[in-house]
């Protein structure tokens, strides 16, 4: 745990939380009027990461350190005292109390209910322990509740040491990320040629480490020999290195690839050292990996694996639960070790011996279905049908295993057996209730294959049996004149009479008849039935068959209430079941569903497979009940949702083993009662009711849990938690005191709980219902006891010595114990009723809670959670304990304690048999027998996912030395290399630490021996919620060639992490609500940052910071008609969501939505042809005009000259006026950035309305972001940069290149803020001859985009017109195919008819073909037009020469600068031929780029010469980039 924990320290894992407070900090000062003097400077979110300036501690009289209440702020610690010595009752006082949060560190003596007060400054400085000794002292007397956030505000530095400074002005240098340099295919020469800067010297002395062997030299010993041939040998191994790195290889050499690495790693000395070098130097060591001698065993062990696990899979199991190898980075696998060691450490202390700890924690909850059966089994049921004897099926096939048999979708399995049980339990006096029953005899006819029945019930009845304490109503209550009311009941019994007289056929007929009344009579949808349709249904069924007359019988049933038993008996079973509250439900062989007809079949289709499973594996045959056998194995006595939680809501669990370490525990004291004679049995199960005695239902709660163990519980024991208000009356503690006696002293007597439930029925009766508590009365209350005691064999002597040393203050003492125990825990202040079972927590808000619910909660806990750990428990060898505490209360209390902290823990579910694969030849296993964790894991190391693993199990071995078992699972025939890049992950150590001063030098990625002929490209492999951008980087990080970098052959880029990413899913009923708006701010600012919810499985993401932040629904149309669900959906207002972002790992966040009352009809979209269009427009602009102008960098950065509405700009020749121009681009690397500044130039050459670019962020480099604010103020532009991060749903691409196609077309629906109408999107390479407002004003009719057909006039290029034949000809079927180098998208239209949505369901079905969507950003849209419309642009608009021809290029509106696949000329000769004016345009922009970063520039630099450029390391095989934009 040491080690592990200054490792998290060196991760920086606090570093967020920190943020945090700095963030509430901010908000503390800014949220009071002070005085003048007193400068408050806050943040936004980027100042944040900077390093907030909080304030001037001097104008606050030079203090670092305040205390926050609420109403004030105290900056003086003998101020802060002078305001405790006020009134006593602060929590009167009219401020609001500071808001707490469940990260906040609260001193462990405050007292629930003390008024909070909040401490924020650093440790270290003298104010904050002044301020602490106050507070602490303030805290034991009860005065406050103290709750402290440590920040260190700006100035403060010099007032602290200067360790406790680190990291509190300058950035924090982060690890956990990886970083690749993959090699390029360079066949188009897409590199620029402005002079390369010289490279950088690194403060890091080791550059190049020399003891390395290449090619068999080790060049450190011959440096040593021959110290002055030392540039001859450096450049003998550079070429060497060179020439070492390979690319590609024969198929012969690669065929053992995978087998040859395998057995590398696993003879090596250190193997996981092994398998990093290996797998992060692929390039380099390849060659002499496939030249290997292959020893047979480990490719035979290999391949026999992979007779079980698919080749090249990896998986990874922490304790025996699988991690997601895509989703897992140092963060959360750091976070995992130490949930698991931490654990460890608690059974540790709690004597439990290391080998069953490690069982423990290894242990999955069990494997048995989580579905729960309701048991509904009794003569209350009554079938319509029964397949396997009634006459109309007996033509059916009768075999089991047709089941097995495939049919068409949609077909049903007509099969003699009773297999689908639907019973429909409802109220035969409700619409709901009478319309099921049509739907049942309509399924029934139309010969549904399954059994229906009903179990009637009366609501109006079960309202009596609640109100009578869960009894049935006695005789005397139940009156003729109630009869007459309740029609249900009547219903019931009539069914009963048929049923019985006449068959199950007729009394169905009835319940349908009263129906068909029901819906003849006025109002149907309206009006329930009444006694007319009753009665006349009743006469109407019978008078075929009766005897006598129908009217008779009725007025006689009614008379003398036949049946009234049956009827009440069927009631009370329906309460007992808890299901009444549903109104009508279906039980599906007892599982829970709604009454309609979608959800019956769909409960048919969700079962028939669990059948057929078990039918294929023998465990049903012919003869299987399968109703008994489903019920029996996984039935449950009774449905409380509360208990029984579907997958959606997570059930809340406390650990008790922590509450128990703690000194003095409350549940140190807690005795436990236990069913008649089985007090000495083990006791797996734990109840412990928290109960608030002063409250009808904590003494309900009471009785109840006492008459659970009345009706017998072999495996539970409850325990008492009494808590209670202040001002608790004398009586009250008198019953806590005798409870507490009868549960320590006299539990094993045969009796006591018969005398608690007459004490607590009796304390319900006189104490809570009299008012007026007279002291004398407390005597004839003790008085009460001992009588009671008496007849139940109790002493009461032993009650009256206890009652007679009764100390009321040390009870209450006690009870504020509890009291603070359970709010600390369950965050609930005074006033609980709960039942905490092994951990699991259910609070009692407002439903009743009933023995029945104690059983059903004992099954349920013990089946799914507890049951593996008392197993595990049960063989333990307790050495170290003394045999006389082995009682039977030491196991019971191991098995709570272990289940309920172990039942905290978030891993997975989900396990994998590793064991069945071999690990003798081809794995590599490291054992720790000291260790509680185990790893366990299959790897393929030849694999992205192998360069990351291989590093973090490094990590994990240097850290925590666990038990290790890693099987190779390299892919077997490999045709191309598997890997094709250099990789780093960058870890934190201590190195990184200066030992001399305070500095700090790391963590970094260092890349030693890199090719230097090689052009390789920078990419980050970073956790998922991270947005990074580079800040330095002086070369072009798409395009590094070492060789040109002269003599310092380095270079060096730092990155920044910009943001975290906040995600989530909305749904709606179930469906995603399109179109959403949500906007995210802090409490003073809602509105910062806003997004919209897709229609692909109702995603969303947001950029934050860490802090607290508030997620709404945006004003308009989203709010107007909806509300989270759970607010008040009928008022219609609307809360909002806190979210708090306090660590690395991001968020994912899932909301339900609910349409107001009345508006369940509206569409959230308008079509722009319905009205409101305008209306919309207008409002889009108003509720989004302040977006990002708080925050630089915020999804659009503000380092920009915008102002979102402008309508006149100036630049170089005057003023540009009129509607804004929006246009967009993408550029990766320093050619395509000249390329960009050139379009720039072109664009603004030639429009006169103000203008706005919009680059996408992720690719620019440092230096364009430094040059474009100049640039705008220059020449008189807006911009403004965007992101948006790939959604881990979405599949994504490899190749840089594939990514920024990508990023074109699949956001432009998420990517730009709600209000903005237009964009055009601008290829980088190309130059613009026309005034953009033509193309921005140009009618596209209504189509989502606009883009310019190919032109077809130059018939040189038609052997490359892959459109014309094949899949395209037929696909596009006479459409055009268009270039996407420049297109128009209408943002609302796009928006509107889920355009985006569209495109990505095409994607995502496209994409996972590898030979599909070759160039990405143009055949997608292309594909997909017949659903997402393209309108023609005019051909002028976008000219090319490999396409054209030169006859239209003089009526060319724009030129783009596209790849020739036959003459593949480089980019930048290609400009400087075709574009006239690209020369000047290039030398205005360099000039002024030069201006800019204080360079020089050559007037007369020249092209590169054609020969000079393809003399360059060049490769025969086909890149991508051939076909991009053709």
């Amino acid at each position: 745990m040491a080690s592990l924990f200054e490792f998290s320290l060196t991760l920086r894992s606090a570093s967020p939380r920190l943020v945090l407070y700095r963030q509430l900090a901010v908000e503390s000062l800014s949220s009071y009027p002070l005085s003048d003097d007193i400068n408050i400077v806050s943040g936004g979110v980027n100042e944040t990461n900077k390093g907030m300036a909080l304030m001037n501690p001097k104008s606050c009289g030079g203090n670092c350190c305040w205390v926050d209440t609420g109403g004030a702020l105290f900056f003086d610690v003998a101020e802060f005292q002078q305001w405790l010595k006020g009134p006593s009752d602060l929590t009167g006082d009219s401020f609001h109390q500071p808001e707490l949060y469940e990260f906040d560190h609260v001193h462990f003596d405050s007292i629930i209910g003390s008024p909070v007060v909040i401490l924020y400054g650093a440790l270290g400085t003298d104010c904050f322990r002044e301020f602490h000794v106050a507070l602490a002292e303030a805290a034991k007397k009860g005065k406050v509740k103290y709750v402290v956030r440590p920040v260190l505000p700006s100035g403060c530095e010099s007032k602290i040491s200067h360790c406790a400074t680190v990291g509190a002005s300058d950035p924090v240098n982060l690890g956990g990320y990886g970083v690749e340099l993959a090699l390029k295919n360079m066949e188009y020469k897409a590199m620029d040629d402005t002079a390369i800067k010289k490279g950088v010297t690194l403060e890091d002395p080791h550059t190049e480490d020399l003891s390395q062997e290449v090619r068999g030299f080790i060049f450190s010993r011959l440096l040593e020999r021959k110290p002055e041939l030392t540039s001859e040998i450096m450049g003998f191994r550079d070429y060497l290195m060179s020439s070492t790195v390979s690319d590609t290889l024969e198929v012969w050499e690669l065929k053992d690839l995978g087998h040859q690495t395998a057995q590398r790693i696993v003879h090596a000395s250190d193997p996981l050292q092994s398998m990093q070098e290996i797998n992060q130097n692929f390039p380099s060591v390849v060659s002499s990996l496939s030249r290997m001698k292959l020893n047979d065993s480990i490719k035979d062990e290999i391949i026999a694996n992979q007779r079980m696990i698919p080749p090249g899979k990896s998986l990874m199991a922490l304790n025996g639960a699988l991690i997601d190898i895509e989703d897992i980075d140092l963060f959360l696998l750091i976070d995992l070790v130490h949930q698991e060691l931490s654990l460890a450490d608690q059974y540790l202390k709690l004597k439990i011996p290391l080998g069953i700890v490690r069982k423990l924690l290894s242990t999955l909850p069990s494997t048995e279905s989580n579905t729960f059966r309701l048991d509904f089994r009794s003569d209350h049921v009554h079938y319509l049908n029964n397949l396997e004897v009634d006459p109309m099926y007996k033509r059916w096939r009768s075999n089991i295993n047709e089941i097995l048999m495939p049919v068409f979708p949609g077909q049903l399995r007509y099969i003699r057996k009773n297999l689908f049980h639907a019973v429909f339990v409802l109220d035969p006096g409700s619409i709901c209730g009478l319309e099921t029953i049509d739907m049942i005899i309509s399924s029934y006819e139309n010969n549904l294959p399954m059994r229906f029945g009903v179990i009637l019930f009366s609501t109006k009845f079960i309202k009596m049996i609640e109100m009578n304490g869960g009894e049935i109503p006695s005789a005397s209550v139940d009156n003729s004149n109630h009869i007459g009311e309740d029609i249900s009941s009547l219903i019931i019994r009539l069914f009963i009479y048929v049923k019985e007289h006449y068959g199950n056929q007729m009394a169905f007929q009835f319940l349908s008849n009263i129906n068909k009344l029901r819906t003849e009579s006025a109002d149907p949808a309206e009006d329930t039935p009444e006694m007319h349709h009753v009665e006349g249904a009743f006469v109407e069924t019978l008078l075929p068959k009766a005897k006598s007359p129908p009217q008779d019988t009725l007025l006689k049933l009614e008379k003398e209430h036949t049946f009234d038993e049956q009827s009440q008996e069927s009631s009370m079973f329906v309460f007992k079941l808890g299901i009444a509250k549903r109104r009508c439900c279906l039980l599906m062989n007892g599982l829970v569903f709604d009454a309609n007809e979608e959800a019956l079949l769909n409960a048919m289709n969700d079962e028939l497979p669990r059948i057929q499973e078990q039918v294929y594996y023998g465990q049903i045959n012919s003869h299987t009940d399968v109703l008994d056998k489903f019920l029996s194995e996984s039935g449950v006595p009774r449905y409380n949702p509360q208990i029984v939680v579907d997958g959606k809501v997570k059930p809340k669990f406390l650990s008790l083993s922590t509450a128990i370490l703690g000194k003095d525990s409350v549940l140190d004291g807690v005795s436990y009662f236990h069913s008649p004679e089985t007090i000495d049995d083990v006791k797996p199960v734990t109840h412990l009711l928290a109960i608030d005695i002063t409250s009808r239902k904590g003494i309900k709660l009471f009785c109840e849990g006492i008459r659970y163990l009345m009706q017998g519980s072999k495996s539970a024991r409850v325990g008492m938690l009494f808590n209670a208000d202040k001002d608790v009356n004398f009586r009250s503690l008198l019953f806590m005191k005798i409870s507490e006696v009868a549960a320590s002293s006299y539990s094993h007597k045969k009796k006591v709980l018969d005398f608690l439930d007459q004490l607590g029925t009796f304390y319900e009766h006189e104490c809570m219902l009299s008012s007026s508590l007279v002291a004398e009365s407390s005597q004839a209350f003790i008085d009460k006891v001992c009588d009671l005691a008496d007849t139940n064999g109790l002493p009461s002597k032993g009650f009256k010595a206890a009652l007679s040393e009764f100390s009321v203050d040390e009870f209450r003492g006690h009870l504020n114990k509890v009291a603070q125990f359970l709010s600390r825990q369950l965050g609930i202040e005074s006033g609980i009723n709960a039942v905490i079972t092994n951990g699991r927590v259910i609070h009692l808000d407002g439903s009743t809670f009933l023995s029945h619910d104690l059983h059903l909660l004992e099954s349920v806990e013990f089946k799914h959670r507890i049951k593996h750990i008392f197993e595990v428990i049960g063989e333990a060898n307790w050495e170290d304990i003394d045999p006389d505490m082995l009682t039977s209360k030491f196991i019971s209390d191991m098995v709570m304690f272990v289940s309920s902290s172990i039942a905290m823990r978030e891993r997975s579910s989900e396990g994998a048999r590793f064991e069945i694969l071999s690990a003798k030849y081809s794995a590599v296993v490291l054992n720790n027998e000291n260790s509680s964790i185990n790893i366990d894991a299959v790897i393929d190391p030849l694999s992205p996912s192998g360069q990351k693993l291989s590093s973090l199990l490094r990590v994990l071995w240097k850290y925590i030395q666990p038990s290790m078992r890693l099987v190779l699972n390299p892919l077997s025939s490999l045709v191309d290399l598997p890997l094709k890049n250099y990789y780093r992950y960058v870890v934190p150590t201590m190195d990184d630490f200066s030992s001399n001063d305070y500095s700090v030098h790391g963590p970094k990625a260092f890349f030693a021996n890199m090719p230097l002929s090689k052009t390789l490209t920078m990419n980050l492999d970073v956790p998922e919620p991270w947005l990074v951008e580079p800040v330095i980087a002086v070369h072009d990080l798409d395009n590094i060639l070492l060789e040109n970098l002269g003599d310092v052959r380095t270079l060096q880029a730092v990155f920044e992490l910009e943001a975290l990413v906040l995600t989530g899913h909305c749904s709606e009923k179930g469906e995603p609500p399109r179109g959403l708006q949500l906007i995210l701010g802090s409490k003073s600012r809602p509105h910062l940052v806003d997004t919209i919810v897709m229609a692909n499985l109702g995603y969303w993401q947001m950029k934050v910071s860490p802090g607290v932040w508030y997620l709404q629904l945006a004003p308009g149309r989203s709010s107007e008609l909806y509300v989270w669900k759970g607010d008040n959906e009928s008022q219609g207002i609307s809360s909002s969501k806190r979210i708090t972002i306090n660590d690395l790992r991001g968020k994912l966040v899932h909301l339900e939505v609910a349409k107001k009352k009345g508006k369940e009809h509206e569409k959230l979209l308008v079509s722009s042809d319905e009205d409101g269009h305008s209306q919309d427009k207008k409002q889009g602009n108003s509720w989004n005009s302040n977006i990002w102008k708080w925050a630089s960098g915020f999804i659009g950065g503000s380092d920009s000259s915008k102002t979102s509405g402008s309508t006149s700009t100036e630049h170089g020749n005057g003023v540009r006026h009129g509607k804004t121009i929006n246009i967009f681009s993408i550029a990766s690397g320093h050619l395509y950035e000249r390329f960009l500044k050139i379009m720039i130039l072109s664009v603004l050459k030639n429009t006169h309305r103000p203008v706005k670019f919009w680059f996408i962020k992720n690719y620019l480099s440092p230096q364009f972001k430094d040059v474009i604010p100049h640039m705008a103020q220059e020449y008189g532009f807006q911009y403004e940069l965007i992101t948006y991060k790939w959604p881990t749903w979405l599949h994504k691409q490899k190749e840089k290149q594939r990514i920024i196609w990508a990023y074109k077309i699949l956001f432009l629906d998420v990517i730009f803020p709600i209000s903005l109408e237009k964009v055009i999107f601008v290829d980088a390479d190309q130059v613009v001859r026309a005034d953009m407002g033509e193309l921005y004003d140009m009618d596209i009719r209504g189509r989502p985009l606009a883009y310019t057909p190919f032109c077809d006039n130059n018939r040189d290029m038609d052997g490359y017109r892959f459109w014309r034949q094949g899949f395209w000809k037929e696909h596009l079927r006479g459409r055009p195919y268009h270039i996407s180098a420049l297109y128009v998208v209408d943002l609302v239209k796009f928006r509107q008819t889920a355009a985006g949505d569209n495109l990505r369901v095409f994607y995502e079905n496209l994409s996972k073909d590898p030979n599909s969507l070759s160039n990405l950003d143009q055949d997608l849209p292309n594909y997909a037009q017949h659903t997402v419309p393209i309108f023609s642009l005019p051909q002028e608009w976008l000219w090319c020469e490999s396409w054209c021809g030169n006859a239209t290029k003089a009526r060319a509106k724009t030129i783009d600068l596209c790849n020739n696949p036959m003459t593949k000329e480089p980019k930048l000769q290609g400009a400087r031929r075709i574009v006239s004016e690209w020369v000047d345009l290039d030398y205005e922009a360099r000039s002024f780029t030069a201006k800019i970063l204080g360079e020089e520039i050559d007037p007369k630099e020249q092209v590169v010469s054609p020969q000079k450029q393809n003399s360059a390391n060049e490769s025969p095989s086909e890149d991508i980039e051939s076909k991009a934009e053709l």
